[in-house]
């Protein structure tokens, strides 16, 4: 019953946002009521916190199954940006609720007492990979683990979540498969030029070449 309920709950929260959230909505979609609901998680923001430490829980789990451990660093690096990008596109209600309480600059999220210990094993596997990726010679500095996952985070971030205004202006449609094809290719060369120095196009080219001939011939 618990699982419904949060699996309810994210659904309502990542639509409507903490607000617009009802109670109500979540117990029916739940099988539940509202009593049922406030004896397995709580009142609403207890609820919405239960959402949101839930969201994190499920993707850091996810990326411990990457095993970068065992990858060469450049490849490591390659699979942890491919695996934000696909993720951030399989769950785009972990990125309404993300904005959510950006919204509310983390109101909730500072009451959480299991976040933090989520993130730190994290940061160390990005820390170990990055530390081994300079020992070995392929990157040229060891960048601060933290800054490294914000910048692949917002490079997939920004992208998605502002996808609807940025294909007007452009006029383009970013989210057919061709463009998001080559954001990809375009992220994991940027960011992997900044690691090892190397041009940013053996990363693409190595990767989506048609998509990167193709762009040059229409600039």
């Amino acid at each position: 019953m618990r699982l419904r309920i949060l699996e309810a709950a994210k659904q309502e929260f990542s639509a409507h946002g903490l607000a617009g959230a009802r109670v109500d909505r979540i117990a029916a979609k739940a099988g539940a009521n509202k009593r049922m609901l406030y004896y397995h998680v709580g009142n609403k923001d207890e609820l919405y916190l239960a959402v949101l430490e839930g969201a994190y829980d499920k993707i850091r789990s996810e990326e411990r199954g990457l095993d970068l451990e065992h990858l060469d660093p450049p490849e490591a690096i390659r699979r942890l940006i491919e695996f934000t990008w696909n993720y951030f596109l399989r769950n785009p209600e972990f990125l309404s609720l993300l904005q959510t309480e950006n919204l509310a600059r983390a109101k909730h999220l500072k009451k959480s007492t299991k976040v933090k210990s989520m993130h730190s094993p994290f940061v160390e596997m990005i820390r170990t990979v990055v530390r081994r990726g300079v020992d070995s010679g392929d990157f040229q500095v060891a960048v601060d683990p933290v800054q490294l996952y914000i910048s692949i985070a917002g490079l997939c971030f920004f992208y998605l979540s502002n996808s609807a205004t940025l294909s007007v202006i452009f006029g383009r449609d970013l989210l057919d498969k061709k463009a998001k094809d080559e954001r990809l290719a375009h992220m994991v060369g940027l960011v992997l030029a900044a690691l090892t120095g190397r041009s940013a196009e053996l990363f693409e080219l190595a990767k989506a070449p048609k998509s990167r001939s193709a762009v040059a011939q229409t600039v």
